[in-house]
């Protein structure tokens, strides 16, 4: 089995429950959860202001008061007994994600589980009902700083609800989730990859126009000078070819081909050249790469490699969004070109290049949003991937 990020500790951290026992950890549910997230509330519904707004009130109550108590670097799950547990109960209530007092206050209830599992999903982390390590920098992050944060968001929440269609798509950069929404509400929700902190998804307003199914990749220059040249130079000081060994064309100014032996990557002239992958097993863009008009050379699409789908953490990418279930997603977007589910399979299945204009462009939102509340009265918060909202690494250290 892969190594997993936000598990791997666990085995190396040298707790173990009594009797010797390793905690458990259902890697299947975590996968699962986080390639399929549910579809939950639409991030930009109207009735989030008000929820938002308080929110921004509970939580100045709640720092007027002191705020919340931190919970110790203890592993803690369900079934055990000790003290930090006292201090996760004082948390979750000041939070209120646990709704009963009631228990021994070291006792780590089935109502104290249920209450990591409820505060983990509005934290956009798998409720595992485990605390772990992601878990407890999240809880520790301090009452003010969420205050801000939402007093931060809100603004945007504003902005960009004022201006969202009836029938839109949006990327919420930090949650690296994807939502289709037709009248305020998700029709369907995707798990993404979105941009590296050093390499950012830029923030956009667009609408989508084409999709190219079994697509060519022309590589962006972000991918070019931070991956491609060093490669290139680096394998050439051995004798070997980057362009050979990953099928990556090179075209001069004129659109001529040349032969991989005709680029020298120690020279500054490799840099003015494009470079082109054609469709196949080892295209990054997978079958599909869905376009919309942008200033940063991004776009949206599929990809061969699944496995980051099912990681928590998915700031992988130099800048383009990933999609879990592209071709879902596409059948919607397509709806009103005659195309459905069934021809998209058979695309994917012939390779077939396919450039498709949808009839009716559909408005596409890159945004940022890390505090927000929703009708349903629940908070949510997700990790300060860019450090846009002014904390500092508190926000983003899980």
């Amino acid at each position: 089995m892969a190594w997993d990020p936000q598990t791997a500790w666990l085995s190396s951290s040298g707790y173990q429950e009594p009797g010797g026992r390793a905690p458990s950890v259902d890697r299947a549910f975590i996968r699962e959860w986080e390639a399929n997230p549910p579809k939950g509330y639409a991030t930009l519904a109207p009735e989030n202001l008000a929820a938002t707004r308080a929110a921004i009130k509970r939580y100045s109550d709640l720092v007027s008061a002191g705020g919340w108590p931190l919970v110790p670097e203890v592993l803690m799950q369900g079934g055990m007994s000790d003290p930090a547990v006292a201090l996760l109960r004082q948390r979750l209530l000041a939070s209120g994600d646990l709704k009963d007092e009631s228990g021994a206050p070291n006792s780590f209830d089935f109502y104290v589980e249920k209450a990591v599992k409820r505060y983990q999903a509005s934290n956009g982390l798998t409720p595992t009902g485990i605390v772990d390590k992601r878990t407890i920098a999240a809880l520790n992050v301090p009452a003010a700083a969420r205050l801000k944060q939402l007093k931060s968001n809100l603004g945007r929440l504003q902005e960009l609800t004022a201006s969202a269609a009836k029938r839109y798509v949006l990327v919420n950069i930090p949650a690296a989730q994807i939502e289709a929404v037709e009248s305020g509400r998700v029709v369907q929700r995707h798990s993404g990859v979105v941009g590296k902190p050093e390499r950012p998804t830029p923030l956009l307003r667009s609408s989508i126009h084409q999709m190219n199914f079994n697509p060519v990749w022309t590589l962006p220059p972000t991918v070019i000078d931070k991956d491609l040249l060093p490669k290139g130079r680096d394998m050439q000081a051995r004798n070997q070819s980057v362009l050979a060994k990953f099928g990556i064309d090179a075209y001069d100014a004129n659109g001529r081909k040349l032969e991989p032996t005709q680029v020298n990557f120690a020279s500054t002239s490799a840099r003015n050249l494009v470079y082109r992958q054609q469709p196949g097993k080892e295209n990054p863009l997978g079958f599909l790469k869905i376009n919309f008009e942008n200033a940063h050379s991004v776009y949206m699409h599929d990809t061969p490699s699944e496995s980051l789908f099912g990681r928590n953490f998915r700031a992988a990418s130099s800048g383009c969004i990933r999609v879990q279930g592209i071709d879902q997603l596409a059948a919607w977007l397509l709806a009103d070109n005659g195309i459905g589910a069934e021809q998209i399979q058979a695309l994917k299945k012939s390779g077939e290049r396919k450039d498709v204009s949808l009839k009716r462009p559909v408005p596409l939102h890159f945004v940022y949003i890390t505090a927000w509340a929703t009708e349903d009265g629940f908070v949510q918060f997700r990790r300060d991937l860019y450090n846009k909202d002014g904390l500092g690494p508190i926000a983003s250290a899980y």
